[in-house]
């Protein structure tokens, strides 16, 4: 498994937030095969022992992958310092122990997520260079034109750099606002809503319906299902390079 930073393994191990690891990490309190650990160390977590305040992370054995679909206002993240609900919270305790979710999706945003204890498969999911498609449904104010579309397709200039080629298609268009089925292969903050309100035609809905080859299909909101091992193994076969 790739080398990857301790405060994002005992982030990811379920212990405390990312930003709460490095501070342990700058307290003395993490350690790393029997050493005091250092902001910056990294760390294989099937070959290295890293240990908080004396207690080991917990082996990744038995791999779980949760697909969840998660309502509006709930927030993609182990721990919340605001006290808001998060996608572990609503998880029987038993369940969650360990997992973590895969990526984000915005808390005012609904759909699929994936909640899981495999390192490597979240690295395959968050790393810019595998390209694994996500697609949403996304309800926009008013109707883009066919030259707004095809910007939308091309790549649009977004912190200084062009965004990736997209799948943009228009599904139903009324007076006020339309339905856009929208597949990227690249997931920069809040990238859907910004590009639309750049555009001029602000996001009213955003649904994510599949990630890769994992479709939402008929989970109720709020609810959750184990994958089975068939459904999750594809996406660490899969290793299309970025287009950057």
């Amino acid at each position: 498994m790739t080398q990857q930073r301790l405060q994002k393994l005992i982030a990811a191990a379920g212990v405390c937030s990312r930003r709460h690891a490095e501070q342990l990490l700058l307290e003395d309190r993490v350690s790393l095969n029997g050493f005091i650990a250092k902001l910056g160390d990294k760390a294989d977590p099937e070959l290295d022992k890293i240990s908080v305040d004396g207690v080991f992370l917990n082996p990744q054995t038995g791999k779980k992958v949760l697909l969840f679909n998660k309502p509006i206002g709930v927030i993609s993240s182990c721990h919340d310092p605001y006290g808001r609900s998060t996608v572990l919270s609503l998880l029987p305790v038993k369940l969650s122990k360990g997992l973590h979710p895969v990526g984000r999706l915005d808390a005012d945003s609904r759909g699929a997520l994936l909640i899981t204890n495999h390192g490597e498969l979240t690295l395959r999911l968050t790393h810019p260079r595998y390209a694994h498609a996500k697609t949403y449904l996304v309800k926009v104010q008013g109707k883009p034109s066919n030259l707004t579309l095809c910007h939308w397709r091309n790549g649009v200039m977004l912190d200084g750099k062009t965004t990736l080629p997209a799948d943009i298609e228009l599904l139903q268009s009324e007076s006020n606002q339309s339905l856009l089925k929208v597949v990227l292969r690249e997931g920069r903050n809040r990238q859907i809503r910004r590009i639309a309100d750049q555009l001029g035609h602000p996001v009213i809905d955003l649904q994510r319906t599949a990630i890769a080859n994992i479709e939402l299909d008929a989970l109720p909101e709020g609810s959750w299902r184990e994958l089975k091992e068939r459904e999750w193994t594809p996406l660490l076969e899969i290793a299309q390079p970025s287009l950057h």
